[in-house]
């Protein structure tokens, strides 16, 4: 079914009369049903008295503040999306907020189009999978995080997006560099402008200038009408160069022509063109390093980088693994699928080179081959060999059973195996699981304090203790 806005209710509080009524009116128009409250007190009310799908609050008000409204909301409603309206120096709160409950902040000041959109998205977010047809392709680009590091990216990117600066986008394959650029388009004046994509590495010198700059009629053998280039087709709005890093050199000199006088020339073609087009770069390379070797212009770079954007790797934002695999299960269509405890354990630990494309991969597959709501380690890694882990232990949840060893890459158990080593391998998946607590292990163990620590002793005495020392 398509969404309805109508059957969506949604709470406006604010101690400002004319901010509170304009906010109201704008979503009014788009046929929401909308109340208003003038303080965090009355809002709060207001939410243990009625149904809300979204409350947008202020984040500085008099009495009840915006995050103490959110903390309350949440307590009442925890359904209930909050969005925070925020000016530019309270920024940093306002992210710090998202961590705790906080759908989104939006920063003053915001187009009606701004909220709209911000609105729109916190809404579909509650439907289910597959329950609608999006009207837009807002929704489209939504990134999924609660990581410290993405929603300072986010925040940096949604300010990015206000200037007409070019930005490039730095980050390890399978990262999301184009969905993060889509998402800047998306916040930008440009939004409903041209946005043209195009990758570098995936087409030869000579068809990558053609395609960039266009041609006239007569400029080489088989041109017989005149092209118009990727710059000219993104006039107005903005064009997005994958792998810019592989660009060759003839075509840097030409694309720093293009970012200093924003005009074209065509291949063949007898005068420049000129262009209002948004750069937004992006590229998996150290730049730096190929400036060092003579494989990109120095002075191209530096007119690239204007804002530069780095995306963390999934290593780096591992917090958000379990929302991701909530979102990849609600995209192919099993909202109910989660993982076991011994894979969400492995998968806390893996080196992910892959990133979130290979997560998404992974889930995708796995929900197509194994047809289980419980996704196992076998099940996700069915084609790979053992995955690399990292040594470092992760927190698990209470109670984790250390049996599931025999299912965990890197504690597999296999025919021939001795007593002794299978029993070394729970020892230490149990110490694993339990953050490295002796007596908790014991516990889990079923055996004394007195005899994990006589094990622990006889590994260290033979020269192979355990890889990470123990904690009582």
């Amino acid at each position: 079914m398509s969404f309805r806005p109508e059957a969506h209710r949604i709470l406006v509080v604010d101690d400002d009369d004319g901010m509170r009524l304009a906010m109201a009116e704008t979503l009014k128009r788009k046929r929401y049903q909308v109340d208003t409250a003038e303080d965090g007190a009355t809002g709060l009310s207001m939410v243990t008295k009625h149904s809300y799908q979204a409350l947008i609050t202020d984040l500085r008000m008099p009495g009840m503040t915006g995050l103490e409204l959110l903390a309350e909301v949440k307590k009442a409603s925890p359904a209930t999306e909050v969005l925070l309206v925020t000016a530019y120096g309270t920024i940093p709160t306002a992210v710090e907020a998202m961590k705790y409950g906080a759908y989104d902040f939006i920063q003053k000041p915001f187009s009606a189009k701004e909220l709209e959109s911000i609105v729109y998205n916190a809404l579909v977010k509650q439907m289910p999978q597959n329950a609608y047809r999006a009207d837009t392709a807002e929704d489209r680009y939504h990134i999924v995080t609660r990581a410290e590091k993405m929603l300072h990216l986010l925040a940096l990117a949604k300010r990015a997006a206000a200037s007409n600066a070019t930005i490039l986008i730095q980050a390890e394959s399978g990262t999301g560099k184009e969905l993060l650029a889509r998402f800047i388009c998306q916040h930008s004046e440009r939004a409903k402008k041209p946005v043209i994509a195009i990758n570098c590495a995936a087409l030869p010198d000579n068809l990558l200038e053609s395609e960039l700059f266009g041609y006239e009629k007569g400029s080489f053998t088989g041109a017989l009408t005149a092209k118009p280039g990727k710059f000219e087709m993104a006039d107005g709005g903005t064009i997005l160069l994958d792998e810019i890093g592989e660009m060759p050199l003839g075509l840097q000199a030409k694309l720093l022509r293009v970012l200093q006088e924003h005009e074209v020339d065509r291949i063949g073609g007898k005068q420049p063109i000129n262009v209002d087009v948004r750069v937004i770069a992006m590229t998996n390379r150290d730049l730096k390093k190929q400036i060092a070797e003579g494989r990109f212009r120095e002075d191209l770079y530096y007119r690239l980088n204007v804002i530069p954007l780095e995306i963390p790797s999934l290593r780096e934002r591992i917090e958000d693994l379990e929302e991701l695999v909530a979102h990849f299960t609600r995209k192919f269509g099993n909202p109910n699928a989660k993982l076991a405890p011994a894979a969400r354990n492995i998968l806390k630990r893996y080196d992910w080179p892959g990133n979130v494309r290979e997560l998404e991969n992974m889930i995708q597959r796995a929900l197509i081959l194994s047809g289980k709501d419980e996704l196992e380690i076998s099940d996700l890694f069915q084609f790979s060999e053992a995955p690399q882990i990292s040594d470092a232990p992760q927190p698990t949840q209470a109670g984790a059973n250390a049996a599931d060893a025999g299912d965990a890459p890197g504690y597999q158990m296999r025919a021939g195996m001795s007593v002794a080593e299978v029993e070394r391998m729970l020892i230490e998946l149990t110490l694993d699981e339990t953050e490295n607590n002796k007596t908790h292990a014991a516990k889990m163990l079923g055996i004394s304090l007195r005899t994990l620590r006589n094990k622990l002793n006889e590994y260290t005495a033979a020269g192979n203790p355990v890889k990470t020392p123990a904690k009582d």
